[in-house]
């Protein structure tokens, strides 16, 4: 049976922080696989270059209390990540990750060196690659944050793992599963199953909702969760998020290999009731879900399903992310306009989330918004 330790944490106060650290700490007995002289990869959440406010990436007052806690054991902390486009140097400084490493005395990497990464015997993926660093660290400590997400509904503790990926590699992987939800599920879920993290610490102190995972609003969920099982873990905050399962593309590949997770039955401690459900959380639904019953030619309906990005010409500063970032070379920009191919568009919605200054939003398509009607789900 899985434990899953929640915990309240209203706000980044340094003192509580470290309170709440050594909590989690104590309840996984830390020591147990932190050993002294280990290398202790702190795999952070740096999707772009945005400042702690923005609340899209791990806020560095967790980072710095996580840390903390590992160099008390003796180990050699690392903080890393792979952003999605910019020059990851950037990404840090913006962050405010890399001023905690120089404070901490530690490193603050670019996960680089595109490695192979032994899956399990009935893995789909036979040619997923992630950095060396991964595979060579002695423990892993998961620090993602709690948002929301275009694509894949929510992004937390399993979904953070794919910054595991190099670079454009990332992109490679939108490009290769297309518009089908659950085969990047399973990618996501074949990813966390063979890194095995050995702790994952959720700052979900301020998260995200709405168009996450770069462009929404700052929700204060008031909370800090921590699991050796992140899967288990994502479950139980995607239920408190008000999200049905059912919608999840995550659960439906977990289900579908029968995963023990699914049971729901993880023990859950802590402080923060584990059957609070967040008020107003707002979710994107960008795809059709399970609105439309089980059809023949389901990409195709999928592909009439999913909304549209569209482009927001008063904001945009011309930076070229956004073609660049596009695996699928669906778009185009000049002079701040962006022409959008939608027959090669895949709806991995990388374009908006790589987007610094919010230009690119997305239109729900027109059978969306029939079936939302028809049953009565519109917001």
């Amino acid at each position: 049976m899985s434990r899953l330790l929640l915990l309240r944490q209203e706000g980044y106060d340094r003192h509580e922080l470290d309170s709440a650290t050594r909590k989690i700490f104590e309840a996984f007995d830390a020591p147990s696989f932190i050993r002294p002289g280990a290398s202790v990869l702190l795999k952070v959440n740096l999707v772009a270059g945005h400042p702690p406010e923005r609340r899209a990436t791990t806020d560095p007052a967790v980072v710095r209390s996580v840390t903390e806690r590992v160099l008390e054991l003796g180990a050699h902390p690392v903080i890393a990540d792979s952003p999605g486009i910019e020059p990851f140097r950037s990404v840090a400084e913006k962050s405010g990750l890399a001023a905690i490493a120089r404070e901490l005395g530690i490193p603050c990497l670019e996960l680089t060196d595109s490695t192979p990464l032994p899956t399990t015997p009935d893995s789909a993926f036979k040619k997923v690659e992630v950095s060396r660093l991964v595979l060579e660290s002695d423990v892993i400590i998961n620090l993602p944050k709690m948002k929301t997400h275009g694509q894949m509904l929510l992004t937390l503790g399993v979904k953070n793992l794919f910054g595991c990926i190099v670079g454009q590699r990332k992109a490679e992987w939108h490009y290769n599963v297309g518009l089908d939800c659950n085969a990047f599920a399973g990618l996501l879920l074949e990813l966390y199953l063979s890194i095995a993290p050995h702790l994952t610490i959720m700052d979900g102190v301020i998260g995200m909702d709405g168009t996450g995972p770069t462009s929404g609003n700052p929700y204060p969920f008031g909370l800090l969760a921590a699991a050796q099982d992140a899967l288990a873990l994502d479950f139980q905050l995607a239920r408190m998020m008000g999200v049905r399962l059912e919608d999840f593309p995550l659960w439906r590949v977990a289900v579908a290999r029968n995963l023990p997770q699914c049971e729901l039955s993880s023990q859950v401690t802590g402080d923060f009731p584990q059957d609070h459900v967040f008020p107003g959380v707002k979710v994107p639904l960008l795809r059709g879900l399970n609105l439309l019953p089980r059809l023949p030619f389901k990409a195709f309906w999928d592909s009439l399903m999913a909304s549209r990005p569209v482009h927001v010409p008063e904001l945009c500063i011309d930076c070229g992310r956004c073609e660049a970032v596009c695996a699928a070379k669906a778009l185009k920009h000049r002079n701040r306009r962006l022409t959008f191919d939608y027959t090669r568009c895949i709806r991995c919605y990388c374009c908006h989330e790589m987007c610094p200054v919010r230009a690119i939003e997305f239109r729900e398509s027109f059978l969306m918004r029939l079936m939302r009607l028809l049953r009565g789900t519109r917001s």
